[in-house]
């Protein structure tokens, strides 16, 4: 591969963002904390690539196709996984299954909402948002069960100087990039999202892929609960709002093309990354959450009409 040929790949300016993002903040800090800053961002960032990698896939179908059930589908998988471990050594392995468990559940149900009662995905993915979170109420009752200690212990240590979940996020899109780029499924992806049509009369199993599609988002967003609530000492019912808004915005500002067809695993690295570092640009000004989302929001809009202009051009 050229250096020409990097350089003209959307990750790769993503990812140049992402170094300017970190030398700003960096600069803010006087210097000081770097590799603190960095460990931070590639944990932090983890959480946002799990679940941008599931939904870009989705994205990738092509448009209307989004997975607004991912911070419900996190908080159940991350509240019902807790409470099944109870805090008791040895059931680690147990309390993932039942956290993967309920991503497969609520990804077959999305699938289910969209294909047999031909509801638009949005709206099915809402709907369901709202099922997955009254469950998640009903079963915590205002309790915040701790994790295992080496569960606890596992997501918030490093190995070879690496945050660990930042490890696994890095095997995972890895995984990822093979599943698109190297195998069937990938290549059947890629037909839908850009001609469904075309796709389906060249045999490709369209609903066999759809629904493979938003059980894999589902189950990375409940991998992605099991985690973090791990990671942050317990489950909290708002702990995936935040995830919604970001595991678009890690899927547009990789350079995925939101009108489906093209999508790319590093780009969601380097979105993950760079939101984490203006994220952290903005605390150090003292600005709070709603500047966070109303810049998210801006980023997205300004990306996306970069997008269609150029597609226009074209």
């Amino acid at each position: 591969m050229s250096a020409l040929s990097i350089v003209m790949r959307p990750w790769f300016w993503a990812f140049v963002a992402a170094a300017l993002a970190f030398a700003g903040t960096l600069a803010l800090m006087e210097g000081r904390a770097g590799l603190g800053l960095l460990v931070a961002a590639m944990t932090f960032a983890s959480f946002s690539v799990f679940v941008g990698l599931g939904q870009m896939f989705v994205i990738t179908l092509g448009p209307g196709n989004v997975d607004l059930s991912i911070p419900a589908t996190m908080t159940l998988a991350g509240t019902l996984s807790l409470k099944y471990m109870n805090t008791v050594p040895g059931t680690e392995l147990a309390g993932l299954a039942v956290a993967l468990g309920i991503g497969l559940g609520a990804g077959a149900a999305n699938f289910a909402l969209i294909r047999l009662l031909r509801i638009p995905p949005i709206i099915a993915t809402l709907s369901a948002s709202f099922l997955y979170q009254s469950l998640a109420i009903w079963s915590n009752r205002g309790l915040r069960i701790k994790p295992p200690p080496s569960l606890a212990e596992f997501t918030t240590e490093r190995t070879l100087g690496i945050p660990n979940v930042a490890l696994m996020a890095i095997i995972l899109a890895v995984v990822f990039w093979v599943l698109l780029e190297r195998s069937i499924y990938g290549r059947w992806l890629s037909s839908v999202g850009q001609n469904l049509r075309a796709a389906r009369l060249s045999g490709v199993p369209v609903d066999a892929v759809r629904a493979a599609t938003y059980i894999i988002s589902a189950v990375m967003a409940a991998f992605c609960g099991f985690l973090l609530s791990c990671f942050s000492g317990g489950a909290a019912l708002n702990m995936g709002t935040e995830y919604l808004l970001m595991s678009i915005a890690v899927v547009v500002i990789g350079g995925s093309s939101i009108a489906g067809g093209n999508s790319n695993v590093p780009g969601i690295w380097a979105g993950a990354l760079f939101m984490f570092l203006i994220v952290s640009m903005l605390n150090s000004y003292g600005l709070g959450a709603g500047v966070r989302l109303i810049m998210t929001g801006v980023i997205i809009i300004a990306i996306v009409a970069a997008a269609s202009g150029k597609r226009r051009g074209q």
